[in-house]
């Protein structure tokens, strides 16, 4: 215990560090998630914005999904935040519906809890990720 009541690692004291499993559920705790087949729909509709972050391998290794940004993760916030300088075309304001797609659905529940921090609240993920909309049955290109 130090004097300031934090430990080392800036923690407050006695307070156990967060592990990931309990960061997600956290997390997704605080948006609905949707399925491909939901996701699908809301895309081919104009509701959503469907954001790949898959990394270049594995488009590569599995294809793509027809009509899909693709945003590696590292640009994501700088590519939807709607007033960024860097942002892309259909970033245009804070009700932009995008569910973020990774390969599993894992990385992109934390991608869209850091979209929620940047103001875009209606951001949510694709459970499952990529593998479930290709198991779904759903488009994907080579």
């Amino acid at each position: 215990m130090s004097a300031h009541g934090t430990s080392r690692d800036g923690r407050p004291d006695g307070e156990r560090p967060t592990g990931v499993d309990e960061l997600l559920e956290r997390v997704r705790a605080g948006y609905t998630r949707v399925e491909p087949r939901e996701a699908y729909e809301a895309a081919r509709a104009g509701e959503a914005l469907l954001v790949d972050i898959r990394y270049e391998a594995l488009r590569e290794r599995d294809g793509l999904i027809p009509g899909a940004l693709v945003v590696e993760r590292n640009e994501l916030e700088w590519r939807l935040d709607p007033q960024g300088s860097h942002r892309l075309p259909e970033a245009t304001s804070h009700e932009v519906r995008a569910i973020v797609i990774c390969n599993e659905g894992y990385a992109s529940s934390l991608a869209a809890a850091s979209l929620h921090q940047l103001g875009l609240h209606r951001s949510t993920d694709l459970v499952g990720g990529f593998q479930a909309w290709r198991a779904a049955g759903l488009p994907v290109t080579p």
